[in-house]
């Protein structure tokens, strides 16, 4: 499968290519497709991380494919990190809002190709801010269930961590969910906290312990007190800052410490870009689980009126797949979390009205006839008519063993079906096959990029 990151060259999205391939996730038929702009800097510097990327990982890199155009994006999972990011300094205004104006701009030029040029099947995670704004535009476009932000998830693994170090365990023995926006308005979720090893009883009061008797119905003030603190440590020394955040409760300290890694100068790439990784793992290897992610709502969550809670786009856990989120699991919420995330939600709706955004819970987009398509009611267009294109391969030393299973292996990866293969003596391997214009164009692409291969010559045969 292929995995394109538009933004590659910013510091998270190099993060997440060097990831994506030190980890492993990427077989050597794989592509991963590297997106810069075609003005700037990283229209030459995208160019230098390919070949930075294959210095390191040369025996174990997947296809690496450069794009420069939206139209060009093609991949089964397409990771956005492209835009604007709060400035790294201390006493910065870090609110992702702010950049709204100016990522808006992004997330329509990218959703639009996709929608334009796409297969109607790539998966979009949403790693730029505000992750609500940008899941959003791409779910108005594509369809709700093929678009999740990761912010959500990010700050789900922070608030497993502090809580872990408040208990004295590992991470991985602690699972809860953080809700609402990603930033400022982040919602604990403490009611979905397991603790393994605990029982119900033993969880139940080491929660309370950590809790400390407050509730969330003071946790947004707390955190406006915590960032006054902070800011004033900051200005005197940095290193006393963190020492303050270690005093603050796990839920405080959840919102309060990637604050200051960001506004340190040090950032926060590389824990977005491994909570990012973990979606895309899951999105290549097949798996459905349970993560919390950013995703645009119709009725899901329903408050004790009937209607849908606040938040057209929302952080909640939701079990996700290759294809995408197909639904929300979430438990009716202690009163204060549903307080709390409803004022979460509502900050995030008048975000989206202040900019226009069109919302779909007040037309009948999502409202799904019994006889439509969940894909249709999504907003999925349908895929073009599959055509028979002829690939010609020059190959060094075609008739060696290997080289038509590697070939052919491109097409079997990607699900595409060969009808005719043919080696010939002037050293090049001939193949037929059935697919969507777009699919074929990735099929050109990552034929171009085997170490094999000299030139690729392709034309679509006449119907």
């Amino acid at each position: 499968m292929d995995v394109s990151v538009v933004g590659a060259t910013g510091d998270i999205g190099r993060q997440i290519c060097t990831q994506l391939i030190a980890d492993g996730l990427l077989t050597h038929t794989s592509r991963l497709q590297l997106v810069g702009r075609p003005d700037g800097a990283s229209a030459a510097t995208v160019h230098g991380l390919r070949a930075d990327l294959i210095d390191a990982f040369d025996e174990r890199a997947p296809l690496l494919d450069v794009a420069l155009s939206p139209r060009d994006v093609v991949a089964d999972v397409v990771v956005l990190a492209a835009g604007r990011t709060a400035p790294a300094q201390v006493g910065a205004n870090t609110d992702r809002t702010a950049l709204a104006q100016d990522n808006r701009a992004v997330f329509e030029q990218y959703a639009d190709a996709l929608a334009t040029h796409g297969s109607g099947r790539e998966v979009v995670i949403v790693v730029s801010n505000p992750v609500e704004l940008g899941v959003a535009v791409l779910a108005e476009r594509l369809g709700r269930h093929r678009v999740i932000g990761m912010g959500a998830w990010l700050d789900s693994l922070r608030f497993q961590r502090e809580i872990a170090m408040s208990l004295g365990v590992r991470r991985h023995r602690v699972d809860g969910y953080v809700g609402g926006q990603h930033g400022e308005k982040a919602v604990p979720l403490w009611s979905t906290v397991r603790i393994a090893g605990l029982s119900r009883s033993e969880r139940t009061a080491a929660v309370a312990r950590l809790r400390q008797g407050r509730t969330l119905d003071t946790f947004f003030q707390e955190i406006g007190e915590a960032r006054g603190q902070l800011d004033a440590a900051s200005a005197v020394h940095v290193g006393d800052a963190f020492t303050l955040v270690d005093s603050f409760p796990p839920d405080v300290r959840t919102v309060a410490r990637s604050f200051m890694t960001h506004t340190s100068g040090a950032k926060t790439a590389t824990g977005t870009a491994a909570a990012t990784v973990d979606l895309v793992e899951t999105l290549l290897d097949g798996r459905q689980i349970v993560v919390a992610g950013q995703v645009a709502l119709a009725d899901e969550i329903l408050g004790d009126d009937g209607e849908p809670v606040p938040g057209r786009v929302l952080g909640v856990p939701v079990i996700l797949g290759p294809d995408g989120w197909t639904r929300v699991i979430l438990d009716p919420l202690p009163d204060d979390e549903a307080r709390a995330l409803a004022e979460s939600g509502r900050v995030i709706d008048a975000m989206l009205d202040a900019l226009d955004v069109p919302d779909p819970r007040a037309t009948s987009r999502d409202r799904i006839p019994a006889s439509s398509s969940p894909s249709a009611a999504d907003g999925e267009h349908p895929e073009d008519p599959a055509a028979r294109y002829d690939v010609e391969i020059e190959v060094t030393r075609a008739s060696d063993p290997g080289v038509v299973a590697t070939l052919t292996g491109v097409f079997a990866d990607r699900g595409v079906e060969v009808d005719a293969v043919a080696t010939n003596p002037r050293g090049s391997v001939g193949i037929s096959f059935r697919a969507p214009e777009r699919m074929a164009r990735s099929l050109v692409r990552t034929l171009e990029r085997l170490a094999m291969a000299r030139k690729v010559v392709a034309h679509r045969a006449e119907s």
